[in-house]
C-alpha cells in the first residue's frame, strides 16, 4: 500500500482544517476519544456544531484565536492507500510554516471560498506549489452550502485561477466543488451538485498517480555515514550508508563518487544486515564498493555517464524565514543533503513579488516570508541538480551562524 502526502493551502478561514476533520469523520478514520475531545472542546468554545476544525487546530493559541498557525500533521489510512495531511497555516506570517509542509508533498489541495475567490494569501500558496514543484493540485472550491450549489459560481473561481495559473509551472490540475461543513463532494458525491461529473476528494486522493514523481532515472546517493566497524570479528568492512535521493543502484552497476572522481563498482547492498540485489529511491541502504576509495558524509555515488552539477557557485530562489533580513555578503551555513558548508551570499539578484510574478530589482531587501533569487559561494563543491529536476539534490536550508535559526529554504535553479 503506497502512501500519499498532502497539505492544505490557503487564505485564511477558507475550510482548511475544517475539510480534514471532514475527511477523517466521514472516511471513520477518528477514534472515539478524539472525537470526544473535539465534542468537548467545541462545547467550551460555544459551538452548537461539531467544530472539526479543532481535529487539526491543537495549539492552545490556534483554538482560541479560530486560526491554524503551524502545520498539523494528521494520518488516515483507508483500504487502497495511507495518508499524510499536511494543514499549513494561512495568514500571511506564517507562509514559512507552510514551505515547510510543502517540501515533501506529493498533492497539494488548495482550498478557496467560492464567494471570495482567489485572494493574496491564495495566490502565494499557489506560487509556493508551483515553486516547490508539488505535481498534483486539486483546487477545492469550498462553502458551496453558502452559494446555492451555483455552477455559474464554481466557473468563475475556476476561470479566475486558470488566468493566474497562466504563469505558473502547474501541469496537473483538478478543480472540484465542495462543502467542507456538509460533506458534499468530500468523501461520497453530493445530489447537490448534479452537474459535477467528477469524482469525490477522497476517491481522487486514492486514486493520484504518484509513482511516476519519484525520479527514477538520475542516480543520486549521498553518503550520510561511513560503516568501518572495529571489532566483533568483521574484518575488513567498508560500508557506505545513505538514502537513495533518487534513481536505482543494483549490485554490479558502476558508480563514480563525487566531488572526487574516482570510478567504482557496487560490491553488495545490504539493508538490516541482509543482502538485497538492488535499491531505489526513497530508500536507506549500506553500499560496499570493490574498490578502497576515500568517501566521507557529504560525497555523492552516481552514474559515470549520469553526474550531477558539482560546483561552488550556485543561483538558487529562497523563501526567507527569518525576522532579521538577508545580509548581502554575510557567511550562513548551508546544508544540502548530507553535505554542510558556508555560504556567502554574493548577490541578491531580485525580489518576486507574489501577487503578480514580477520581478523587483529596486528593492532588494529581504524579509520574512519574501522570495528571492540569490547567489551563492559555497566553502567546499556541492553536488546537485536543478530542483525542477531532482527535489531531493536541488533543495537546501540556510542557517544563521550565530543563533543555529534556520533562516531560509532554497531551491537551485
Amino acid at each position: 500500500m503506497d502512501l500519499l502526502r498532502l497539505i492544505t493551502a490557503g487564505s485564511v478561514d477558507d475550510g482548511k482544517s475544517t475539510l480534514i476533520g471532514r475527511l477523517l469523520l466521514d472516511s471513520k478514520a477518528l477514534l472515539e476519544d478524539q472525537l470526544a475531545d473535539v465534542r468537548q472542546a467545541s462545547a467550551r468554545r460555544g459551538d452548537e456544531e461539531l467544530n472539526l476544525a479543532l481535529l487539526t487546530d491543537g495549539l492552545k493559541a490556534e483554538r482560541e484565536q479560530g486560526i491554524t498557525i503551524d502545520v498539523a500533521y494528521r494520518y488516515f489510512t483507508t483500504p487502497r492507500r495511507k495518508f499524510i495531511i499536511a494543514d499549513c497555516p494561512g495568514h500571511v506570517q506564517y507562509t514559512r510554516n507552510m514551505v515547510t509542509g510543502a517540501s515533501t508533498a506529493n498533492l497539494a489541495l488548495l482550498l478557496v471560498d467560492v464567494r471570495k475567490g482567489l485572494l493574496e494569501q491564495t495566490r502565494r500558496h499557489c506560487f509556493v506549489a508551483s515553486l516547490l514543484r508539488i505535481p498534483h493540485l486539486v483546487i477545492c472550491v469550498n462553502k458551496m452550502d453558502l452559494v446555492d450549489y451555483s455552477r455559474t459560481a464554481f466557473e468563475k473561481v475556476r476561470e479566475e485561477f486558470q488566468e493566474f495559473s497562466q504563469k505558473l509551472e502547474i501541469y496537473d490540475v483538478s478543480f472540484m466543488p465542495i462543502s467542507a461543513l456538509q460533506g458534499d463532494n468530500v468523501v461520497e458525491r453530493s445530489a447537490r451538485t448534479p452537474w459535477y461529473k467528477g469524482q469525490s476528494l477522497l476517491t481522487h486522493l486514492e486514486e493520484a498517480h504518484i509513482a511516476s514523481d519519484i525520479n527514477h532515472r538520475d542516480l543520486r546517493l549521498p553518503i550520510q555515514h561511513v560503516i568501518c566497524p572495529q571489532g566483533g570479528g568483521v574484518r575488513d568492512y567498508r560500508g557506505y550508508a545513505g538514502m537513495v535521493a533518487s534513481g536505482t543502484l543494483r549490485q554490479g552497476d558502476e558508480v563514480v563518487a563525487l566531488p572526487s572522481g574516482f570510478l567504482s563498482r557496487v560490491r553488495s547492498l545490504e539493508l538490516g544486515g541482509q543482502g538485497m540485489p538492488e535499491a531505489a529511491a526513497p530508500l536507506s541502504v549500506t553500499v560496499r564498493l570493490e574498490d578502497e576509495i576515500d568517501l566521507a558524509r557529504g560525497d555523492v555515488l552516481a552514474r559515470p555517464n549520469n553526474q550531477p552539477a558539482v560546483g561552488q557557485d550556485v543561483e538558487a530562489m529562497i523563501c526567507w524565514m527569518d525576522q532579521e533580513f538577508l545580509v548581502s555578503g554575510r557567511k550562513y551555513v548551508i546544508r544540502h543533503t548530507t553535505s554542510e558548508a558556508l555560504g556567502l551570499v554574493r548577490e541578491i539578484a531580485y525580489k518576486l513579488d507574489i501577487n503578480t510574478l514580477s520581478r523587483i530589482f529596486d528593492d532588494k531587501k529581504v524579509g520574512l516570508n519574501d522570495f528571492a533569487r540569490v547567489r551563492l559561494r559555497t566553502s567546499r563543491p556541492l553536488c546537485y541538480d536543478p530542483y525542477r529536476l531532482n527535489r531531493a539534490t536541488g533543495s537546501f536550508v540556510m542557517i544563521d551562524q550565530g543563533s543555529c535559526a534556520t533562516v531560509a529554504a532554497g531551491m537551485i535553479l
